[in-house]
């Protein structure tokens, strides 16, 4: 999906709130404080490498180098490249100022959700975008998750669109006006155009 079919999806869920959130649940992927510190893990049998190479890419355009993404892979096959050499134990080094985002469509396995309870016992930060209305395990230790239902207005594939792109936005509202805004649009609900 290129960036004028990512906008085109933006228009058409404008009304639905779907835009918004997105981009609320993005900013937490820009709190991550270095390069290589915003760590993607799937399951083993979902590697999200989708989602990893376009927030790459939004890192690359936006010139955010702490929004360049760290692909945490179950199984390290040999003869990696160094960038796909990166291994679940990475996620036991996770600290303060660094960022876990779980992309998952089925459960989380349980020893993922310990080493995402020990990266937050360290300080790490822990974003979780899931399908299928979500992991309650995860949702409940995630610091923000966007769980996407099967009858939502936007695939699991679309919402990773929107994810990443967002992630890549400047200065859309970014200051006290626009936390305010957002802080009532949650309170009085969306805005609907009749």
């Amino acid at each position: 999906m290129d960036a004028s079919s990512v906008e085109f999806l933006r228009e058409a869920l404008a009304p639905t709130g779907w835009v918004e959130r997105t981009r609320d649940f993005a900013r937490g992927l820009r709190a991550t404080r270095s390069p290589g510190g915003l760590l993607v893990v799937g399951t083993p049998a979902e590697e999200p490498w989708h989602v990893t190479a376009h927030l790459a890419d939004e890192a690359r355009l936006a010139d955010l180098p702490q929004l360049a993404p760290t692909l945490v892979r179950w199984s390290v096959p040999p003869g990696a490249p160094p960038h796909l050499r990166v291994g679940m134990d990475r996620l036991g080094a996770a600290r303060r100022g660094e960022t876990l985002f779980v992309v998952t469509e089925a459960a989380v396995p349980v020893p993922l959700l310990e080493r995402l309870d020990d990266a937050r016992r360290t300080g790490a930060t822990i974003l979780a975008l899931d399908g299928d209305g979500g992991d309650p395990e995860l949702t409940g230790l995630a610091h923000d998750a966007l769980s996407i239902p099967a009858d939502a207005p936007v695939s699991f594939d679309g919402a990773q669109h929107l994810v990443s792109m967002a992630a890549g936005e400047r200065g859309a509202g970014r200051g006290l006006r626009g936390r305010l805004a957002r802080l009532l649009d949650r309170v009085s609900g969306p805005h609907v155009v009749d």
